[in-house]
């Protein structure tokens, strides 16, 4: 985590981290130290911004493994394919208003609609 800490600040720095120990950190190829201050404080905005990717990414599957339930030729009624679109409607707005990691930890999922 000390390395994305440090490539948020700055994306181009060359780096190297042991055992992500912030004491531990090689500067490499010409890049400037940054302080230890200032990478410890910007760690938790990279907590965050990997817990909403984690999210992102189990909310991108879901929607995917339905993307064929809502296409124009699917099979369902239009009762059903309604229940879906919702559903993938509620599962795109699963991000809104996510401000922790506490909070993403305990999103709730919407439940699938039977088939």
């Amino acid at each position: 985590m000390i390395i994305e800490a440090i490539l948020k600040i700055n994306p181009t720095a060359q780096v190297s981290v042991n055992a992500d120990d912030i004491n531990q950190i090689t500067w490499e190829n010409g890049t400037p130290p940054i302080p230890k201050e200032q990478i410890l404080a910007i760690i938790p905005q990279v907590e965050l911004d990997m817990a909403l990717n984690n999210l992102r990414a189990k909310r991108n599957k879901l929607l995917a493994e339905t993307d064929y339930l809502v296409l124009q030729d699917s099979t369902l009624t239009p009762t059903k394919k309604s229940e879906w679109m919702t559903y993938r409607t509620n599962l795109r707005n699963l991000t809104q208003g996510l401000t922790t990691v506490e909070k993403i930890n305990n999103v709730a999922y919407p439940l699938k609609p039977s088939k």
